[in-house]
């Protein structure tokens, strides 16, 4: 079931990723940050961006009715990050994604996209239960996910990197209330 709006946010907007947000995403998925904390998922070039734009983040949309979309300062339109919901094979249910690209860390933003992605998840699309994984040493991503009122669950082992994650769980926690472009 597609849902054809998205979160809002005060100072973000958010939109499906487009052939356009190849070089923005070039920059994000080669960030040190994204390599170590997220994984290398091969993206070299502006040909592979559009290529896993195309094959990775635009079919979710449509299979399950969300997805992680680019995040936009409201202002000027710059893509920042990515922020939305995952639907892995590997996890019991939707988990929350979000990576930011270095000059917009530690400004707010992952905190208010990923408030305005659970409002959504949970008065739009009607979930009552959203994962999140993070690397142990991922301390500002844990701090996020705590502040967000997710809940610890467990280590597990993430297939197919086999590292090892902690898991986390957000069941009813109410996200402040930022809205969303549905009508």
């Amino acid at each position: 079931m597609a849902h054809d709006c998205a979160p809002l946010s005060p100072r973000l907007r958010f939109r499906k990723p487009a052939a356009g947000d190849a070089a923005f995403l070039l920059a994000l998925m080669n960030d040190s940050a994204y390599l170590r904390f997220i994984g290398d998922r091969k993206v070299r070039d502006l040909n592979q961006a559009r290529a896993y734009i195309e094959n990775k983040l635009l079919p979710p949309f449509s299979d399950s009715g969300f997805g992680l979309w680019v995040t936009e300062l409201s202002a000027s339109a710059d893509p920042i990050g990515l922020c939305g919901l995952v639907k892995r094979d590997t996890l019991p249910g939707p988990d929350l994604g979000y990576a930011f690209l270095p000059a917009y860390r530690r400004k707010g933003y992952a905190r208010e996209a990923a408030e305005a992605v659970l409002y959504h998840a949970a008065h739009i699309i009607g979930l009552q239960n959203v994962l999140a994984i993070v690397d142990p040493e991922n301390a500002p991503s844990r701090d996020l996910l705590n502040h967000l009122g997710f809940v610890f669950q467990d280590k597990t082992v993430f297939p197919p990197s086999g590292d090892t994650v902690d898991m986390y769980s957000w069941t009813g926690a109410e996200p402040k209330p930022t809205g969303t472009d549905c009508a």
